[in-house]
């Protein structure tokens, strides 16, 4: 790990200090110089093997992971999913055992199944950043949510911040809450109550509430999330479009925000569920693309503080 950096891995973000969360932060903004450059490569974590075990389908993590570990000059191995042995019965102990024996460095996992990074890591004895486990935890996404706020200039302490959807089945709020109590901010979740966890109180938010209109107004920050609809059992709304009427954000509801507040979304965006175009692409509010952007910086400074790479993809 890179000097003074307390840990080892990045599984529960629950376990990083707002100290810790801070350093990661601006250890991200100081690579944003580096993916401003012609030449988007520097040599921090030359030599530096790290394996990308996606058991689960993903877009922008994966392809954000691969993008950093390219940039700081590591060596990639990549798989997942129907291309390892486990489809043909071998259990995950066996797997990280042989990928051990290749002298890696790092693994980054997602997988549908909550404590598999935790389990890797205890197995693997080499750094894991967790990149979505089941319903757990999703810590980089966390990590990326928040640099992209405090990039556009808000203050933690004391923010508003409403978490709106699919908080049952979200690892992104089962990371994002605690990031931001961590930090200081205030946290409702908004949802219908059959979107909502049994018990709710243990992510840690300040209020829960089914009436988005009601909060709306107080808000610093509108978190939009998707309805899962792959981990749905059963109808737990009557319609898709009775779900937005109570639940978008929509260009109707853009008068009823503060001037300027913003609106984040992990993606994939469900256009015409959760949010609606005019406020996906709003100039003024919309973080969407900043948080793609800041993926990529977040996810650098966590192979490079991790693994303790030298100071020449920061400094050079």
């Amino acid at each position: 790990m890179a000097k003074d950096f307390p840990h080892k891995n990045l599984i529960d973000i629950r376990e990083y200090s707002r100290d810790d969360i801070m350093l990661m932060l601006k250890t991200a903004q100081r690579f944003k110089e580096v993916n401003e450059r012609r030449i988007k490569q520097v040599p921090t974590l030359k030599g530096a093997t790290i394996v990308n075990m996606f058991n689960e389908p993903s877009t922008r993590t994966r392809s954000s992971f691969e993008i950093a570990e390219k940039r700081l000059s590591a060596n990639s191995l990549n798989f997942g999913g129907s291309s390892t042995s486990t489809v043909k019965g071998e259990s995950l102990s066996d797997t990280v055992e042989t990928l051990c024996a290749y002298k890696i460095d790092l693994i980054v996992v997602r997988d549908a199944h909550a404590g598999v990074p935790r389990k890797i890591a205890d197995l693997s004895g080499v750094p894991v950043i967790d990149a979505g486990d089941g319903k757990h935890q999703h810590p980089t996404q966390a990590l990326l949510d928040l640099y992209s706020i405090w990039e556009h200039g808000c203050d933690f302490e004391g923010l508003n911040v409403g978490i709106v959807g699919d908080i049952a089945h979200s690892r992104v709020a089962g990371s994002l809450v605690p990031a931001l109590k961590t930090m200081g901010s205030n946290v409702a979740l908004i949802a219908p109550p059959t979107l909502l966890p049994a018990r709710p109180d243990v992510l840690g938010a300040d209020a829960v509430t089914s009436d988005f209109d009601s909060v709306l107004g107080d808000l610093d920050v509108v978190y939009m999330l998707r309805i899962q609809r792959e981990r749905l059992e059963g109808a737990p709304f009557p319609s898709l479009r009775e779900y937005n009427q109570l639940f978008g954000l929509t260009r109707q509801r853009d008068p009823l925000m503060k001037p300027d507040a913003i609106v984040c979304h992990p993606g994939p965006i469900n256009r015409g569920v959760e949010l609606d175009s005019f406020m996906a692409d709003h100039p003024k509010r919309s973080m969407i693309l900043d948080q793609v952007y800041a993926g990529i910086l977040v996810r650098m400074a966590a192979l490079y503080l991790l693994i303790g790479g030298s100071n020449d993809g920061i400094d050079a």
